[in-house]
């Protein structure tokens, strides 16, 4: 018989080129409540297609979240009290950022391709 066993933190990276206003988005605690609702089983190298709010005048900020680690080692699920750490990769963020303004925001402290 096996357990499914939560994890009590989990580790994701998010692109290093997503914008200071991507990272504040990230780590809402709405964000971060709707990820432990959604993604209940997790295993490291997962990858979640997910999109961030942008607000009135965008149509869409989507990027690729990675599973890297889990504690205890051998969790298999991500619940309620599970504590969300993001830790930053070397990545792209795709999909739209079209707003108002010539072309949206530029990346404050995120990396520039």
């Amino acid at each position: 018989m096996t357990t499914d066993q939560t994890a009590t933190r989990v580790v994701v990276s998010f692109p290093d080129e997503l914008s200071a206003w991507g990272r504040d988005q990230l780590t809402t605690d709405h964000f971060v409540t709707y990820l432990r609702r959604v993604h209940g089983d997790a295993a490291p190298g997962d990858e979640w297609e997910e999109f961030l709010d942008v607000g009135c005048c965008g149509d869409a900020l989507t990027l690729t979240l990675r599973v890297e680690e889990l504690d205890p080692a051998g969790a298999t699920r991500i619940g309620g009290e599970t504590t969300v750490e993001f830790v930053e990769r070397e990545g792209s963020v795709h999909g739209g950022w079209c707003v108002q303004s010539a072309d949206g925001p530029v990346s404050s402290t995120g990396k520039q391709r």
